[in-house]
């Protein structure tokens, strides 16, 4: 239970793909002048993460390591596959970023019409890829861990987009000089979150060094007590 809560609050604060690794950021720039359709493909991104990232994790446990097509039988052991993880990986997010094409589409022609040419997209957003290449990269042991990882990655840049929507939609209203107006604002606006999100840096680890380290200290003190008080009922003897 504590692995599955460290991941989720890592994976959306201190390793967001936004702020920290800098993936997805075209249709990150491109789809955030509104809150309401920000909130759209954030959500379509927090879907297509949640499935893609464990089927790809199947196929890399099962189909894509070395070994790993051992359970067809002992003479497929030393089989290695690895080659075909880009191929794989692309093929799975294709296929959802379809089906959510069609599914938004049917029941939302507005957020699909708003969304236009970036909801398509998503199938060679980077952070899409990147999600399944870091779960591999990081061999993610579960899938109910896998599982983990897509959500909270989702929800980390579902909360990127959202946030600078809501930003850029305040800072219309604001006196922001010529030169700056538009992107340029836009970055140095994402630049300041990113040096803020350096602040969760030590949300999970803070405080373990100290915590190791007091009892050493403990442990040398009562063994230099235990040396001298020998030496002391000597004396006195």
């Amino acid at each position: 239970m504590i692995e599955h809560i460290e991941l989720f609050f890592k994976s959306i604060f201190i390793d967001n793909m936004v702020f920290a690794v800098f993936l997805g950021m075209c249709s990150y720039l491109a789809v955030s002048k509104k809150v309401a359709t920000a909130v759209g493909l954030g959500a379509a991104v927090i879907f297509v993460l949640a499935i893609t990232v464990p089927l790809n994790w199947l196929l890399d446990q099962y189909l894509l390591q070395p070994g790993a097509l051992v359970w067809l039988g002992p003479e497929f052991a030393e089989y290695d596959l690895g080659f075909l993880s880009f191929i794989m990986f692309i093929a799975t997010i294709a296929t959802m970023v379809q089906l959510v094409e069609i599914v938004v589409e049917k029941f939302s022609p507005s957020l699909y019409n708003s969304l236009g040419i970036f909801l398509p997209l998503i199938a060679v957003n980077c952070a899409i890829l990147g999600g399944s290449l870091f779960m591999q990269a990081r061999e993610i042991e579960t899938l109910g861990l896998a599982v983990n990882y897509g959500i909270s990655s989702g929800i980390g840049w579902f909360l990127a987009i959202l946030a600078i929507a809501a930003i850029r939609e305040k800072i219309r209203y604001s006196n922001v000089p010529a030169p700056l107006r538009g992107l340029g604002i836009t970055f140095i606006v994402t630049g300041l979150m990113g040096i803020g999100f350096l602040s969760f840096g030590g949300m999970l680890t803070g405080g373990d060094e100290e915590v190791e380290e007091a009892p050493k200290e403990v442990v040398v003190e009562a063994t230099e007590i235990e040396k001298e008080v020998p030496n002391q009922l000597k004396i006195v003897n």
